[in-house]
């Protein structure tokens, strides 16, 4: 977890929001380090809130689910911790029928 919010810092670092932060966009090679991968989501970090919603990834980022306007930065920083919650207990930290 600390390489990945690591090469989330550097991305941030750049200006960049990744927009796609969850388990399945991290790999790790042989030497146990840590590969992010970055699709095409990733984009400059805007001034304002993002309202382009193209992530299938709901369950990282609540915002989503409602389409509401968000702010990249903040919203890798939540999928982090998302992601770190899973990481420990094997499940999503919220259930909802909808």
């Amino acid at each position: 977890f600390r390489q990945m919010a690591e090469a989330v810092s550097y991305c941030h670092s750049q200006n960049i929001c990744h927009r796609d932060l969850k388990l399945e966009n991290i790999l790790i090679d042989d030497h146990t380090k840590l590969n992010l991968l970055i699709s095409g989501l990733a984009s400059s970090a805007p001034e304002d809130e993002i309202n382009i919603f193209l992530w299938d990834s709901p369950l990282y980022v609540p915002q989503l689910a409602g389409r509401l306007p968000y702010n990249g930065l903040s919203s890798d920083i939540w999928a982090l911790g998302v992601t770190l919650y899973l990481m420990l207990t094997g499940k999503f930290p919220f259930r909802a029928g909808n």
